[in-house]
């Protein structure tokens, strides 16, 4: 092929790549492993935008490169194929959501095609396929017949916490467990009936069910993460999100949250992506306190970091759902209560605990007591306290901490000093740990170390209380009120009072599969979607869980079914898990910092507990890719006039009128002129009658402005649109020349062309314009080896780095340089063909082939090495100083004698004329670095 037609090349080589199976890869080789991961995407129904590929791009070229370098590559691809969308439009529809599912994952998958990605697609896996699903169930069998032993600081299974009890009870078993666990004896145990026994391990399981807050949105008819609830609302859709009180199942996470802040400091992650999990582990060292209520035999428990601060305690504030609310409430204050408690249940959790500005609360009735010094403290509910974080309940300072100060200003409640050091406490807290107690009782006079351990001994010894470490981090909630997603694998069994109990069904038994329903929304009694399958009951008699399992379930250990999709005994056999161990650089969106990232070590450490995967930390390295953004581009409508004939001003001439601005399809806008007669075209109240431009130089030229790519701005870029037009080729390198792989970007089609021409001049070192072949054997200069290994050394060390945008240019720099020297050797060419691979594969594996070499070799050839005698410089251009100010430069053989370099240096027309016939006092080499003359 003598002329280069992008479509010919890349649609060849895409076909040859999948009937060879060029990227397939074994589970074992003598070459060392390395595996390349892509965060797992969702299917949409909108497909890829030119956003989309960056980091699949990215992850790309780093599986070519160590190809390349001698590894035995995995760079699998898959779906997260539940979610809400698909369940949104089946709702709306009426059909099925994998229907939809599929059709979206045919267009991902063509689209990723399309680009000439390197994955081993006979590894594919989806979360909604039952043979994969089989094993999420599984694990989720695995964590509820485990509990968590903090004295070997791992998961085991829950027989072995049985035999504890069955040999010394559980008064000295340390288990992370539910807070209301009874104390027995190993003979009280004994007495205890199967049931009995049973219930009492469900308070110890990893998984379990309990009563928690949840973010509720009726509109979506399910429990939201915080992180899908923004202002109050969906992310997805808009709609109200209230705090509502469910019975949902539960993952003991909290178990892990040290050793998930331990495994930080042994990954190679951006700082900023470690301190965000760090910050929502949140690890606090402090004490716990019991407050006695007034009149009531219950107890208030509050953890503080500052036990310190305690005789300045002026009020209690608990969480508007905390369990003791309606009960101390008085009369008198229950309606103000209510009230509060309804206008809370309208803002998330993330509003509640952000908004430090507003203060509002509702005052109980009720007062605790300070079991330091006996005084009575009353007890508030506002909504900056949350039920899940911490115990619910907050003892306020306002003398040190700036939210109780405002609270306390608000209320008109007391202020105290406790530190002789606090300044201006009536303009403000002062959080201060310096000088000495103050107001203070038995800590008065001391320092702050002192008084900490003088008040949790105290604590300790009355039974009031303990020092202890805490963390921010939660249980989190794994379910959701949705069909689409995977069904949890329980069933329901009366207990002799008539309550449910939650039952594994037995492995063999999985897959438990989603059943066939007559409509995709909540019974018209408020059960979960799975509750309208007619007949859905274990064995026909026992009810199933009728919640399905949240979005994050499935990708939770989704790179290890990559190292086996196809085993149907295991979720990957040991050898695979052996071999391919963990991720060795992992690709994806910062998005998912504190969702997916840490629940995936959650899960994974708890799987190296039990024994089925061999490390620690899943993802070894980890490199967020920047988002691309859209460029917008506007017209500007006059305001005023005739509606029915509207006339639009092009950009250079807005300024004279009152405008308004409206978004225009960018995709009918070249280097920013629109093409009036498509913007016509596409507006149904236009035609070329009724509407006017006001044009400048014969043109319609649009605002620009840059934003976040989405449809409603229409500024979405379909990547095969540029691929029709310019080649894959062309729009990998330009998305990776576009800037630095971590940096937001701007996305502008105008400045591909520079790219397509540079691919073009590529291919005219191996073709002349009129299709002569061009290369030959004949043995490179030393010139061209000069600019060829300088650009091998900088290309391995720019793709090690993730610089891919220097590599680019490099390339760009090498192939005019060899342009220039009209370079035509085949050792030449061939080397700027591999270290070129993998960023464009296609034309790559066409000119390959053109010179000899075996069809597809190319992928598993060796990246050349560099050698340093190429990259020794011989001659050196050396700035001429003349009385402190350089005025000429001049270069030199390396080898020059200094006596040869001064004569030439005074001789030369350009110095001759600032020496100006002066003598010379001083003339100084400085060997490859600079020449001063003084005269």
């Amino acid at each position: 092929m003598s002329e280069y037609n992008h479509h010919q090349i890349e649609r060849k080589w895409q076909a040859f790549w999948e009937e060879q199976k060029t990227f397939q890869v074994a589970n074992a080789s003598d070459k060392p492993k390395f595996y390349v991961l892509d965060m797992f995407p969702y299917p949409s129904g909108a497909g890829l935008h030119v956003g989309h590929p960056l980091g699949y791009i990215a992850s790309d070229i780093y599986a070519r490169y160590k190809r390349l370098k001698g590894f035995n590559v995995l760079h699998p691809m898959g779906f997260d194929s539940f979610g809400l969308p698909a369940e949104q439009y089946a709702i709306q529809t009426g059909q099925h959501p994998a229907v939809t599912t599929e059709e979206n994952i045919s267009r991902y998958i063509a689209q990723l095609k399309n680009l000439g990605f390197s994955y081993d697609w006979s590894r594919e896996v989806r979360t909604s396929d039952p043979a994969y699903y089989r094993w999420t169930q599984w694990i989720f069998s695995e964590l509820f017949n485990s509990w968590y032993n903090v004295e070997t600081d791992r998961a085991e299974r829950i027989e072995t916490l049985v035999k504890r009890f069955e040999s010394e009870g559980n008064q000295v078993v340390k288990a992370v467990a539910d807070e209301d666990v009874p104390l027995f004896s190993a003979s009280e145990w004994a007495g205890f009936t199967a049931e009995e026994k049973y219930k009492i391990t469900l308070k110890y399981r990893l998984a379990y069910l309990a009563e928690a807050t949840v973010n509720w949105c009726a509109a979506l008819g399910s429990v939201l993460s915080n992180d899908e609830v923004k202002d109050g609302v969906s992310e997805r859709g808009g709609f109200p999100v209230e705090q509502k009180l469910m019975r949902q199942w539960m993952m003991r996470i909290t178990a892990y949250a040290q050793r998930l802040l331990d495994g930080l400091g042994t990954i190679d992650w951006t700082d900023s992506l470690k301190e965000q999990q760090r910050n929502w582990i949140g690890r606090s060292v402090g004490a716990m306190v019991s407050f006695d209520l007034d009149g009531h035999s219950e107890k208030i428990t509050v953890f503080t970091t500052r036990v310190d601060t305690i005789y300045g305690v002026t009020f209690m504030v608990i969480a508007p759902e905390h369990e003791l609310v309606d009960k101390i409430t008085t009369d008198a204050q229950k309606s103000v209560i209510a009230a509060y408690k309804e206008e809370v249940k309208k803002r998330s959790e993330l509003d509640r605990v952000s908004d430090v500005k507003t203060v509002s609360g509702a005052f109980t009735g009720a007062y605790t007591i300070n079991p330091f010094n006996g005084e009575k403290i009353p007890v508030f509910i506002a909504d900056y306290v949350l039920a899940g974080y911490g115990t619910g309940a907050v003892m306020a300072v306002p003398s040190g901490d700036q939210r109780d100060w405002n609270f306390a200003k608000h209320f008109d409640l007391p202020i105290i000093p406790i530190l002789d050091a606090q300044k201006d406490i009536e303009k403000q807290a002062d959080a201060t740990k310096e000088g000495r107690y103050i107001n203070s009782g038995i800590i008065d006079g001391l320092t702050y170390q002192e008084a900490t351990d003088k008040l949790i001994a105290w604590l300790e010894n009355k039974g009031k209380g303990k020092g202890k470490i805490n963390y921010r981090l939660r249980d989190a909630v794994f379910g959701r009120q949705r069909y689409w997603g995977e069904p949890v694998p329980v069933y329901f069994k009366n207990d002799a009072d008539g309550a449910p109990l939650p039952y594994l069904i037995p492995d063999d038994e999985l897959p438990l599969e989603l059943p066939a329903i007559d409509q995709y929304k909540p019974t018209e009694t408020g059960e979960p979607p799975l509750g309208r399958a007619a007949g859905w009951k274990y064995k026909g008699e026992y009810d199933y869980e009728l919640s399905t399992m949240p979005g994050w379930a499935g990708s939770s250990w989704y790179w290890y079914r990559y190292m086996d999709p196809a085993n149907n005994s295991a979720f990957a056999s040991e050898d695979a898990v052996a071999y391919w161990k963990d991720v060795d650089l992992y690709v994806g969106g910062t998005e998912h910092a504190t969702g997916h990232l840490l629940y995936s070590r959650f899960w994974n450490k708890f799987m190296k507990d039990r024994g089925f995967v061999q490390e620690e930390e899943p993802f070894k390295k980890l490199i967020n890719q920047g988002m691309i953004q859209g460029r917008s581009s506007f017209v500007y409508r006059i305001k005023g006039g005739d509606a029915a004939k509207p006339v639009f001003v092009s950009a250079g001439l807005k300024d004279q009128y009152e405008t308004t601005a409206l978004h225009v399809d960018v995709n009918i806008v070249t280097n920013d002129v629109l093409d009036v007669q498509k913007f016509i075209e596409t507006r149904k109240d236009l035609t070329n009658d009724n509407a006017e431009f006001l044009l400048e130089d014969g043109q319609y030229k649009c605002g620009v402005e840059i934003e976040k790519m989405s449809k409603s701005k229409f500024n979405v870029v379909n990547p095969d649109d540029i691929v029709a037009r310019y080649g894959a080729d062309t729009l990998r390198l330009y998305e990776m020349f576009l800037g630095p792989l971590e940096q937001a970007k701007p996305w502008n089609t105008n400045g591909i062309d520079g790219t397509y021409r540079f691919i073009r001049k590529l291919w005219r070192l191996f073709y002349s314009d009129n299709g002569q072949w061009l290369v030959t054997d004949t043995p490179p200069s030393e010139a061209e080896l000069k600019v060829l290994h300088r650009v091998i050394k900088k290309v391995e060390e720019d793709i090690e780095q993730f610089s891919f945008n220097t590599t680019v240019s490099a390339f760009m720099v090498l192939v005019n340089e060899l342009g220039s020297m009209k370079t035509r050797s085949k050792a030449v060419l061939q080397d700027l063909l591999v270290i070129l691979a993998p960023f464009a594969p296609h034309i790559t594996e066409e000119l390959w082939q053109a010179v000899g070499n075996q069809a597809g070799t190319i992928s598993t050839a060796a990246f050349p090495k560099w050698e340093e005698r190429y990259l020794v410089d011989d001659v050196f251009e050396y700035p001429v100083q003349i009385n402190g100010k350089v005025r000429a430069t001049i270069s030199f053989p390396l080898d020059t004698p200094g006596s040869e370099i001064e004569e030439a240096v005074l001789s030369n027309e350009a110095v001759i004329k600032w020496l100006e016939g002066k003598p010379l006092k001083k003339f100084i080499i400085v060997p490859k670095r600079i020449i001063n003359v003084v005269v």
